[in-house]
């Protein structure tokens, strides 16, 4: 019942406030006409381009630095509070592997065969694997969030949106910053970055970050600390000015997080120890040692040419690679049913020549040519201690695409712009897959000789190939100068791929590569600066038409029932997102952002291995990670006082009920609020500030992800047998507690 009561009262304090504000601001005009100053002037390069965020005829969302670390977010996972119909979290069992969807399209599964749906983009370089995509927040400009289809500008696997994770620029003065954090649970941060110039025309910068916290519950049987947090963080960059109309950036990074492997909470009792679920979601039990590795680093080179007022050339060379090793223990009973062990690496190398021509008149134009080389390599072990078998999973998947893309804009005149554009895309994947059942019990770093297999699963390679053109258009009519409306049409694809789980010995065509995902979207929107300034109110409408879905499908066959990942699905996808933010006084900014997604599979062909036939399951299955309605109220009151400026912010978000997997489960989430307030304190002379930050104030218990190997069950819900491994292993994994830090940093 908490539900709509919660909409409609959002829905009635929105419309309330809007309606109240002619009012309120005439009567303030005729206090004091010139009190207030407006709204702060956000510049975004969603197009690739510098613009007003006022002037894209897309649906984005940006953060400054400032944003950012007034609320105190720590990383990207917490934009998922603020930005509609978009989830950001980190994946199950893990700290720093990202699931993204926005408007209903996403990766579930983080497996290196299988692509993304929502672009991860650092400094415009885009970081192809999720393993390590849960990204710090330190030493940027900003972070945009970009809703709908980006297939023209940004590429493949974009078909969901995108995220840009801007770095901060160099500009050649001396500054350095320190900043050091502490909170509960033994969080101890600490945060130094600084830039200067070595010369007239030559600067350099850097920022290192070292974040520790102590677990929020632990490893019973163990002792060990689970849900703690030991990342070190790092970045360099440098700039030449060569002449005034050429410049060359360098940057690297490295990130190592060596937290340990998330263990998760059982929803019901053991099958093998006869355990009942602990009293707090965040203690578990575990049946590995508790290593964990993630290692990701980067580097690019930038080089811009102004050749002249009109043309811009720009090269991106970029190469990032990844490193992990960490052990799951499914079951987390402590006596071992279920036990994975994986090794993930990868490599990546990108090329962009980038062409933006401006003509100042009435046309704009960006284009140019994408090349990307990978290669994602795992390995898995599936350890059944119960039954005395070891399944070793692995292979590699290599990845050769080229790209020729652009879009132009014209203007007709001060009122009516129309953009054009499209990307030609090709793609070329090989791929080697292996998958052995072993006698005995295995783990990936234990040495010796396993001996010969007992099953040879599956021991092939593949190879295939896709193009594709992505169209997009876009009709956009000012109004006038605070009013703009506009209708768009965008296409994306997810690429194929081959199912890097494969077992041919019972089902052969399983070895067959599997193709694109393809979505086409429409969108109509409204971009508006209202009360002279004091108010911005973005709305926008959006019909997807989602095709060739990759979903995993069952087929029986001699030995029993074997899985398939095939394009069976379609969907439609709907909704709208309404973000605003109101300047009530110049010391009080109110802000509301709301989402509603209507995501219904139109079909999903589906073996049924009972029936021995296909069968549409379209009434079952729902999409995950996608709740129908999200929705954030905030706002930011700032105090001018003797000692300095006191800023008090705090939002209250929520999220509807969301279903884990595509079918439903005892893991599947309802609806909850979080409540969160800050209190910064920044110097008069603006060196020294202190932030406050309390995040979930009223320690809201809620589940993002989990494992869902079931017993089976009769009507009533009884457990009939055991389940995989012996095991009914049904576990889930939890936002963070209520949490309390004080930040202290210092300007130079």
């Amino acid at each position: 019942m908490s539900q709509p009561i919660f909409r409609r009262s959002l829905l009635a304090a929105t419309i309330a406030s809007v309606m109240a504000v002619p009012a309120y601001a005439q009567q303030e005009e005729q206090t004091n006409e010139n009190e207030f100053k407006g709204l702060e002037r956000i510049q975004v390069t969603a197009r690739r381009k510098s613009e007003s965020i006022q002037d894209v005829p897309v649906s984005v969302s940006s953060f400054s630095a400032d944003d950012l670390e007034e609320i105190g977010v720590e990383d990207i996972t917490e934009l998922q509070q603020r930005v509609p119909n978009t989830t950001m979290q980190v994946s199950r069992g893990t700290n720093s592997t990202l699931t993204a969807y926005i408007r209903g399209v996403g990766q579930q599964d983080p497996l290196w065969g299988f692509e993304p749906g929502v672009g991860v983009y650092i400094d415009d370089v885009y970081v192809a694997r999720p393993q390590g995509a849960v990204l710090e927040v330190f030493d940027i400009e900003r972070i945009e969030v970009l809703r709908g289809p980006q297939g023209t500008l940004y590429g493949k696997n974009t078909i969901g949106g995108a995220m840009k994770y801007v770095t901060k620029e160099l500009t050649g003065y001396n500054e350095l910053n320190l900043q050091g954090t502490v909170g509960t649970f033994g969080q101890r941060d600490i945060k130094i970055s600084g830039q200067t110039a070595l010369s007239d025309n030559f600067f350099v910068g850097g920022a290192i970050a070292s974040l520790q916290r102590d677990g929020y519950g632990e490893f019973v049987n163990t002792g060990d600390e689970n849900y703690n947090k030991d990342v070190m963080t790092g970045r360099l960059s440098a700039k030449w000015l060569v002449t005034d109309d050429l410049s060359v950036k360098l940057s690297y990074d490295k990130t190592k997080d060596e937290s340990n492997p998330k263990g998760g909470y059982r929803l019901t009792s053991s099958q093998l120890t006869g355990e009942e679920p602990y009293d707090d979601v965040y203690d578990s039990n575990i049946a590995m040692p508790v290593e964990n590795l993630v290692e990701t680093e980067g580097w690019s080179a930038v080089i811009d040419w102004n050749v002249n007022e009109n043309l811009t050339l720009k090269s991106i060379t970029a190469g990032r690679e990844g490193y992990t090793d960490t052990n799951i223990d499914f079951d987390s009973t402590g006596a071992g049913a279920l036990l994975v062990p994986a090794i993930y690496q990868d490599e990546q190398f990108t090329q962009e020549i980038q062409a933006l021509y401006t003509n100042n008149d009435n046309f704009d134009f960006v284009g140019g040519l994408y090349f990307y080389d990978g290669e994602a390599c795992g390995d898995f072990g599936t350890v059944l201690p119960q039954l005395g078998l070891t399944l070793d999973t692995g292979g590699c998947v290599d990845t050769e695409s080229q790209a020729l893309y652009g879009q132009g804009t014209y203007r007709f005149n001060d009122a009516l712009t129309l953009t054009l554009g499209g990307r030609y895309t090709k793609d070329d994947k090989a791929a080697d897959v292996y998958r052995y059942t072993y006698l005995g019990i295995h783990f990936l770093n234990q040495p010796g000789d396993w001996g010969a297999p007992l099953i040879v699963n599956s021991d092939f390679s593949t190879e295939a190939d896709w193009s594709r053109f992505s169209p997009h258009a876009s009709l956009s009519y000012r109004l006038n100068d605070d009013m703009m409306l506009y209708g768009s049409y965008s296409n994306g694809f997810k690429s194929g791929g081959v199912d890097m789980r494969a077992d041919v010995s019972l089902n052969p065509d399983a070895q067959n590569p599997y193709d694109p995902e393809i979505v086409d979207t429409f969108e109509f929107g409204m971009k508006s600066d209202l009360l002279d300034g004091r108010m911005r109110l973005n709305a926008a409408v959006f019909y997807s038409d989602y095709q060739d879905m990759q979903v995993t499908v069952q087929r029986a066959v001699t030995a029993g029932v074997a899985s398939q990942v095939l394009n069976a699905a379609e969907a439609t996808v709907s909704g709208f997102e309404i973000e605003t933010v109101l300047a009530v006084t110049d010391s009080l900014n109110v802000n509301a952002a709301i989402g509603h997604v209507n995501a219904e599979f139109d079909s999903v062909i589906f073996f049924d291995p009972v029936a021995q036939e296909n069968t549409d399951v379209s009434d079952v299955w729902s999409f995950a990670n996608t709740p129908e309605w999200s929705a954030n109220v905030g706002f930011s009151q700032s105090f001018d006082s003797s000692i300095g400026q006191l800023v008090w912010n705090g939002n209250l978000a929520y999220r509807s009920e969301t279903q884990i997997f595509e079918v439903p489960s005892m893991l599947d989430m309802g609806g909850y609020s979080l409540a969160n307030t800050s209190l910064n304190w920044l110097s008069d002379d603006g060196k020294w500030n202190v932030g406050l930050h309390v995040k979930n104030i009223g320690d809201k218990i809620y589940r993002l992800a989990g494992y869902n190997f079931a017993a089976p069950r009769d009507a009533d819900g009884n457990r009939t047998g055991p389940g995989l491994g012996g095991e009914d292993t049904i576990v889930g994994y939890y936002g963070d507690p209520r949490t309390i830090s004080l930040s202290v940093g210092y300007k130079f």
